[in-house]
């Protein structure tokens, strides 16, 4: 493995981290709805789970899945099944005042989790990056290197963008808007997790 294979890699993963889908819609309506502390703890919670899903990929979860496509349908529907849960809740509560109790780290952790872990896709996307990036007969250490790389990606990219919408002004105008923006971020993820459960 080369230094090149590395920057290909995080270039394919800035670009997919970039790309708006209910991993960046969930963290951003945590830090808005919760605050800083509670978007780095889901952040970390994203990225653990992505990292994670990159680590399943060298280890040929990609091979079970296509050896048996019914934990992959089973996987696939959970996690849709879990977006439009939430999406349902959000919209529910979009008139509802803010909470003054503040998401708990364990939970805005294990949301995070579970949001990623709600698109098997994932795996299969890395499995994919890997195969055309890396070189064949990698090292355990090298691929070790891989997912830490990954997994900090992800959290200095999500963790700059928690910064950025925590601000004071950002904060104060979605308080203001909080109907409408919830509304469109349920709508969005509602969409989200439709798609994913109709999409073979």
């Amino acid at each position: 493995m080369e230094l090149t294979h590395i920057i290909a890699f995080n270039l394919t993963l800035l670009a997919a981290i970039a790309s708006p889908g209910p991993a960046m819609m969930y963290f951003i309506r945590t830090t808005l709805a919760s605050g800083k502390l509670a978007g780095i703890y889901t952040v970390l919670g994203l990225g653990s789970m992505a990292a994670t899903w990159t680590a399943l990929a060298f280890m040929g979860l990609d091979v079970v899945f296509g050896l048996f496509p019914w934990a992959f349908v089973l996987l696939k529907t959970g996690g849709a099944l879990y977006l439009i849960w939430i999406a349902y809740r959000t919209w529910k509560h979009a008139r509802d005042p803010m909470g003054k109790a503040p998401t708990p780290p364990a939970k805005a952790f294990l949301g995070g989790v579970l949001v990623n872990m709600s698109n098997p896709k994932s795996v299969l996307f890395a499995g994919a990056v890997i195969m055309v990036i890396f070189p064949q007969g990698m090292s355990f250490a090298d691929k070790a290197l891989i997912v830490l790389n990954h997994l900090a990606i992800e959290f200095a990219v999500g963790t700059a963008l928690v910064l950025a919408f925590s601000t004071k002004h950002v904060s104060a105008g979605y308080l203001r808007a909080k109907p409408i923006a919830d509304r469109i971020a349920a709508s969005i993820l509602g969409l989200l997790g439709l798609r994913l459960l109709l999409s073979r």
